[in-house]
């Protein structure tokens, strides 16, 4: 592998591991040399992603926090240092979409659950990461935003909102931490074939229209987000900050 690539010796955690994008970014990772630290609610299926990456070869553990809870993001990460000592790489990953409909229908707690686990959590892990990246002397934080931060998904409004805090994070981060050597940027991804998409991509009639816009002729696949990863968490990238990457298949730039 080119040292631009190589993750040889570093440490990342990735929250929403247990599938989908965060499983695909995890597996991408752990190829390179990274040691993975997995993250998401449930430990039994964080074990499974686990357990398939270390018949691999590569170093992977699971520790369940879930991403609205600040008390559990700060044991992910003491408990990372505690096993590996360092932790160079974070993957923002994990987000809840609770609520289908119009924002002024919307419940307070949707927007509550919506925006802690959406934009807080990053928040919150972000803050206990960076201090160990400091001490590290640089490190790589990717945010998984969405294409629907940008321009707002119709009756995915609250969930729009927070994509697009997380792209406004982004920036603000970049430009904090830039002095630190750490590099921050995110990932907004368009339609892609995960099981916290299945209610688009399974209705016919949703899919169609999708694909009907999208020049690429097709939706996602989870691999199509862990190659750019990949790139944000390398050496490769250590000249890119603030960036926020579309991978859509080229559906904005198409006339609607």
């Amino acid at each position: 592998m080119s040292e631009q690539f190589d993750l040889t010796d570093k440490v990342a955690v990735v929250t929403g591991a247990s599938r989908g994008i965060g499983r695909a970014i995890a597996e991408a990772l752990a190829a390179a040399g990274a040691k993975v630290v997995l993250a998401s609610r449930k430990q039994e299926a964080l074990d499974e992603v686990a357990e398939s990456i270390r018949t691999t070869g590569a170093t992977a553990v699971a520790i369940a926090a879930h991403n609205g809870d600040k008390a559990a993001l700060n044991r992910l990460v003491s408990e990372t240092i505690k096993r590996f000592g360092r932790l160079d790489i974070l993957v923002n990953n994990a987000a809840t979409n609770p609520h289908f409909g119009t924002i002024l229908e919307a419940d307070d707690s949707y927007w509550r659950k919506t925006i802690d686990v959406n934009l807080m959590g990053n928040v919150w892990l972000t803050q206990a990461a960076v201090p160990h990246m400091r001490a590290a002397g640089g490190g790589k934080i990717i945010n998984i935003a969405s294409i629907v931060g940008l321009n707002p998904g119709r009756y995915q409004g609250i969930y729009s909102i927070t994509k697009a805090g997380i792209i406004s994070l982004t920036k603000t981060l970049a430009l904090e931490l830039g002095p630190d050597n750490i590099q921050v940027n995110a990932v907004a991804p368009g339609l892609i074939k995960t099981n916290f998409a299945r209610a688009i991509w399974d209705n016919d009639d949703l899919l169609a229209g999708v694909i009907a816009q999208t020049p690429a002729g097709r939706i996602g696949q989870a691999a199509d987000i862990a190659g750019l990863a990949l790139y944000l968490a390398s050496p490769a990238s250590d000249f890119t900050s603030g960036g926020v990457f579309v991978v859509d298949g080229g559906l904005t730039t198409s006339a609607i």
